[in-house]
């Protein structure tokens, strides 16, 4: 193993004779900075594990929680705390006229639902039961699949209040 050693002392010989400290600092600054920009852009598995939600037999029922299996690609404050129901705006808010859906595993019957998420328009945010799940989510150009718009753009008043989440249909099973 002499010859190993002996073979890196002589490179690094050669490389402190041919450069300075401050050219090694400005060298490994702009690996880091190099990585800081690239490894953003790499590619990588949004599916985690645990994409479909209702893992706990609490969260499949409660759809006054985030982990309700009908939210997976909600972003807003949930209706069924703010006065309305799962798939009816509070009294005083009215539907907004577009939508953007989602498709969601229900744990339960081991089904997928494409889910209708609509905005209640017309009065202040509610301000409770805050979600933001994005699973599937699509970038903003596709805006049918894209949950961070102001849906309510539509409407007479363009006030967010709530989202609700109704199911329009039904996956096939495949056999």
């Amino acid at each position: 193993m002499k010859w190993l050693d002996d073979f890196f002392e002589r490179k690094t010989r050669r490389v402190a004779q041919s450069a300075s400290r401050r050219s090694a600092l400005v060298k490994v600054g702009k690996l880091f900075v190099g990585t800081a920009f690239i490894l953003p852009v790499l590619p990588f598995d949004r599916m985690m594990p645990t994409a479909h939600a209702g893992e706990n037999k609490k969260a499949v029922e409660d759809d006054t929680s985030c982990d309700y299996w009908r939210y997976c690609a909600l972003d807003g404050f949930l209706c069924t705390c703010c006065g309305g129901t799962i798939s009816s705006c509070p009294p005083g808010t009215e539907i907004s006229k577009v939508t953007w859906v989602g498709t969601c595993r229900n744990p339960g019957d081991g089904k997928d639902y494409l889910i209708s998420y609509n905005d209640c328009c017309g009065v202040t945010m509610c301000g409770r039961c805050a979600c933001n799940r994005n699973e599937r989510e699509r970038p903003g150009y596709r805006l049918g699949v894209h949950n961070d718009i102001n849906w309510c753009m539509a409407n007479g008043s363009n006030a967010y209040h709530c989202t609700v989440a109704a199911i329009v249909g039904v996956g096939e099973q495949r056999g």
